[in-house]
C-alpha cells in the first residue's frame, strides 16, 4: 500500500479485518481496503506526525495519537474528525480502544497514560509513575487493567477504576517500546530496545519467555487472537511471528525498506498487518509469510496500525498527522482523519469499531466517529506527546500513556479524565 509521502509509524486492521489504518510523518492517516490496496480515506487535521492509530471495537471510528499532543477520534466512513482529545504535555505515542470502545486509552512523551471518554472526549483517569516517556498503553480483555511501557524500562500494570499501580514488571535492558495483554488478559508481551520480546504472567509479574532473535530494537508486539503466537516488529526491518509457548520464532517477514514501527494480527489470527518507516502498510498472510498488500498513500512513517473489531478494516497513524482507514480486502483508503496537530503516535478501535481512539505528539487523545471520520471528542490534560492509547473493553473508559510519565483514564462520554 502506497500514499503516504513520509515514514508510516503504525498500521492497524479494522475489526472484520477488511481495512487497514495506517499514520504517517506526513501528518496524516490513511485507510485503505485490504483486499485491493486501494486507499478510501485520508484523514487530515493533525499537525504533527501520527504516531499510532487503533480502530475501535465496531471498526466504525479511529483513534490517533500525534506529535502535536493530540488525540484524535475518526469516523472511519467519512473520515470526519469527532473528537480532538487535549490534555497531553507532550507528543502521543499511543492510543488503544476499551473492548467495548468506550474509552480511549493514550499514552504521551508526558510521561503519563490518560483515560479518555470517546463519547464526550473528557479524561477520566491520568496514571502517573513512569519516570520516562511512555511508549505502550493497552488495556486487559475485561477492561479492569491498564498495562503501560516506558523509556524507564519496565512495564506497570494498573487498576483501571482506580489508577492504582498493582504491578512494576522489571527486566528488560532498555526503554519498553510496546505492549500486550493476551487474548485471556493472563500475559503481558513486551518489545524492546534491548532487541528482545519478554512474555510475563500478568499476575506474578514473572517473566516467563525472553524471544530473541531482531537484530534491533522491537518498536511493535502483538499477540494472535488464541494467544498461541507473538507478532514483533523491528527496526531490523523484519516481522517475526512467535510461538508464544516455546519461544520459537516460526516466520521471518521481509519486504519492508525501513524499520517496521507497528504489527497487528486480524481477528482470524490469518493475517498480519505491519506499519513502516518506508510510508507503506504491508498486509502477510501469516501461515505462509506472504505479502499480499502493500498499502500506500501515508505522506510520513506510520507509527500504529490497528485492525477493526471485525477484521475488514485496518486504521494507521503517521507523522503527516493523520489517522486512514483502509478496507483491509482491497487495500483502499475510505477515511483520512484529520485534526491533530502533530505526529499521531497510537491509534486503536473500540471494541464494537464505531470509534477510534488517536495518540499524538500535540497531546490530545482525538476520538473520531469511524463511519463518517468526524472527531467527537478532544481529550485534553496530559502535558506531553501521547504515546499509547487504548479502550476499555466495554468501550466506556480510554487509557491513555504519555511522555508526561503519566497515564490518564478518561470517560469515553464526557471526555473527562477520571484518574491520572
Amino acid at each position: 500500500l502506497e500514499g503516504h509521502r513520509g515514514p508510516v509509524r503504525s498500521v492497524a486492521f479494522s475489526p472484520d479485518g477488511q481495512r487497514v489504518a495506517s499514520g504517517s510523518d506526513d501528518n496524516t492517516i490513511k485507510i485503505w481496503d485490504a483486499a485491493s490496496g486501494t486507499c478510501t480515506q485520508t484523514l487530515e487535521g493533525h499537525r504533527g506526525p501520527v504516531w499510532s492509530v487503533a480502530f475501535s471495537p465496531d471498526g466504525q471510528r479511529v483513534a490517533s495519537g500525534s506529535d502535536d499532543n493530540t488525540i484524535k477520534i475518526w469516523d472511519a466512513a467519512s473520515g470526519t474528525c469527532t473528537q480532538t482529545l487535549e490534555g497531553h504535555r507532550g507528543p502521543v505515542l499511543s492510543v488503544a480502544f476499551s473492548p467495548d470502545g468506550q474509552r480511549v486509552a493514550s499514552g504521551s512523551v508526558d510521561k503519563t497514560i490518560k483515560i479518555w471518554d470517546a463519547a464526550s472526549g473528557t479524561c477520566t483517569q491520568t496514571l502517573e509513575g513512569h519516570r520516562g516517556p511512555v511508549w505502550s498503553v493497552a488495556f486487559s480483555p475485561d477492561g479492569q487493567r491498564v498495562a503501560s511501557g516506558s523509556v524507564d524500562k519496565t512495564i506497570k500494570i494498573w487498576d483501571a477504576a482506580s489508577g492504582t499501580c498493582t504491578q512494576t514488571l522489571e527486566g528488560h535492558r532498555g526503554p519498553v517500546w510496546s505492549v500486550a495483554f493476551s487474548p485471556d488478559g493472563q500475559r503481558v508481551a513486551s518489545g524492546s530496545v534491548d532487541k528482545t520480546i519478554k512474555i510475563w504472567d500478568a499476575a506474578s509479574g514473572t517473566c516467563t519467555q525472553t524471544l530473541e532473535g531482531h537484530r534491533g530494537t522491537v518498536r511493535s508486539v502483538a499477540f494472535s487472537p488464541d494467544g498461541q503466537r507473538v507478532a514483533s516488529g523491528s527496526v531490523d526491518e523484519t516481522i517475526k511471528i512467535w510461538d508464544a509457548a516455546s519461544g520459537t520464532c516460526t516466520q521471518t517477514l521481509e519486504g519492508h525498506r525501513g524499520s517496521v514501527r507497528s504489527v497487528a494480527f486480524s481477528p482470524d489470527g490469518q493475517r498480519v498487518a505491519s506499519g513502516s518507516v518506508d510510508n507503506t502498510i504491508k498486509i502477510w498472510d501469516a501461515a505462509s509469510g506472504t505479502c499480499t498488500q502493500t498499502l500506500e498513500g501515508h505522506r510520513g512513517p506510520v507509527w500504529s496500525v490497528a485492525f477493526s473489531p471485525d477484521g475488514q478494516r485496518v486504521a494507521s497513524g503517521s507523522v503527516d498527522e493523520t489517522i486512514k482507514i483502509w478496507d483491509a480486502a482491497s487495500g483502499t483508503c475510505t477515511q483520512t482523519l484529520e485534526g491533530h496537530r502533530g505526529t499521531v503516535w497510537s491509534v486503536a478501535f473500540s471494541p464494537d469499531g464505531q470509534r477510534v481512539a488517536s495518540g499524538s505528539v500535540d497531546k490530545t487523545i482525538k476520538i473520531w466517529d469511524a463511519a463518517s471520520g468526524t472527531c467527537t471528542q478532544t481529550l485534553e490534560g496530559h502535558r506531553g506527546s501521547v504515546l499509547s492509547v487504548a479502550f476499555s473493553p466495554d468501550g466506556q473508559r480510554v487509557a491513555s500513556g504519555s511522555v508526561d510519565k503519566t497515564i490518564k483514564i478518561w470517560d469515553a462520554a464526557s471526555g473527562t479524565y477520571t484518574q491520572t
